[in-house]
């Protein structure tokens, strides 16, 4: 392993508003910059904090000071106090782990160790790609605690080869003590191609110049349940990406399976991904946009038994969340009219800032706006792999419907 910066921290008590106080209570591990009272000294990234409650000065949390985040403390631990040291880390990382057991008895060797927040990690993604470990970091508040960390992870999954990855944010700040996106800081990587499986179905995911840490591995289920649906199936996979939901289709034995993204680069992937598994059914891949692919396929009078429509995310913001929820109900429309009768839509999305229950909403009324029928089959939320814990943890929602 590289040698990891040797970074020294101190302690900082700090209060809070009385509203805070509330949210920190409900185990809710943000508290925003605009709600800090009182903070007895000047903190750098990654100093611990102690926060006391405003009228016994009873303690409250530990958190992790963020200067360059508005999410000011980012908590890890509630209640009572702890020694935030080796043994603390360990112990963390070994619940992380004991939760995930399930999935791995299964034919299945890439999974999310971490999910940030949601495994005291706040800031902190791990995910194991076969024998490959890759750390996301977006905060600058574990870098003190990297040469701790990350031992442990590798002890703990078995890695052979671990790599960093960053936010663009934090590798704008230039303050990353020598450590950059995509280095290999353990082992040997022979290929920045790691191919892995889930669920027995063979995929690939570049760990050094792939999106966020190669693949998107919180759909894992979603993609199961597809392939499952898909035997001598017709099937649309719209924002197909590197084919996921494709790829599970064909492996399933799908007749023929469409996938449409704007980008040739994720769709050559599609393709490479689809040919892991020997697919016996037809793949034909489409560059186009989305929302224009669909309205030629209407007028071409296609019909699919299965659509899936999996976009990415259309609210980073607040102020986007109408705009998203029109191209959500847009979305709705579209699909439905491509779907065969008896056969299914799956509409999904990532938008953590759009409830699941806005999402639904939208897009049952955007269904029976124009007419057609259906019943609900279910509504899912993520793998067991990407735990959640507050409200903003969680972001993705797959609703299946069947037209009738």
């Amino acid at each position: 392993m590289i040698e990891l910066p040797e970074i020294k921290t101190q302690r900082i008590a700090v209060k809070v508003k009385t509203k805070a106080e509330k949210i920190i209570r409900q185990h809710h591990p943000w508290v925003f910059e605009s709600s800090i009272t009182k903070q007895n000294a000047d903190a750098n990234a990654g100093d611990l904090v102690i926060i006391f409650d405003q009228k016994k000065n009873n303690f409250l949390a530990l958190g992790l000071y963020d200067p360059y985040s508005p999410i000011r403390i980012k908590i890890i631990q509630f209640d009572k106090g702890a020694t935030i040291n080796e043994d603390w880390f360990s112990e963390k990382i070994r619940n992380a782990y004991n939760k995930r057991i399930p999935l791995l008895e299964t034919d299945t060797n890439s999974y999310r160790l971490l999910n940030g927040e949601n495994d005291n990690f706040p800031g902190l993604i791990a995910d194991v790609y076969k024998n490959v470990l890759v750390i996301k970091l977006y905060s600058h508040i574990w870098f003190p605690y990297l040469k701790t960390i990350l031992p442990l992870l590798l002890k703990k999954t078995g890695a052979e080869v671990m790599v960093m990855r960053m936010s663009r944010r934090l590798q704008s700040t230039g303050k990353n003590f020598n450590l950059t996106d995509g280095q290999v800081i353990s082992g040997e990587l022979d290929n920045e191609v790691v191919v892995f499986k889930e669920y027995g179905v063979n995929f690939s995911a570049n760990v050094i110049h792939g999106h966020k840490t190669g693949y998107f591995l919180d759909h894992r289920e979603n993609r199961r349940k597809v392939g499952l649906l898909s035997q001598n199936k017709k099937v649309l996979d719209v924002f197909s990406y590197a084919g996921g939901f494709s790829v599970h289709a064909l492996a399933n034995n799908a007749a023929e399976v469409t996938s449409i993204d704007i980008s040739a680069q994720a769709l050559e992937m599609a393709k490479q991904n689809a040919q892991l598994n020997s697919p016996s059914g037809t793949h034909y891949t489409l560059t186009a946009d989305a929302f224009e692919a669909l309205q030629s396929l209407i007028e071409k009078k296609k019909k699919f038994d299965l659509v899936v429509i999996d976009p990415p995310s259309f609210a980073k913001k607040e102020i986007e969340i109408d705009r998203a929820l029109k191209s959500y109900a847009r979305l709705a429309k579209l699909g439905i009219q491509l779907v065969d009768k008896g056969g299914i839509l799956v509409l999904a999305s990532c938008s953590s800032r759009v409830l699941k229950e806005e999402f639904f909403e939208t897009s049952e009324s955007a269904i029976k706006s124009l007419g057609f029928k259906f019943t609900v089959i279910e509504k899912t939320e993520h793998d067991v792999d990407h735990p959640i814990t507050f409200p903003e943890g969680a972001y993705l929602k797959c609703g299946y419907y069947k037209v009738v």
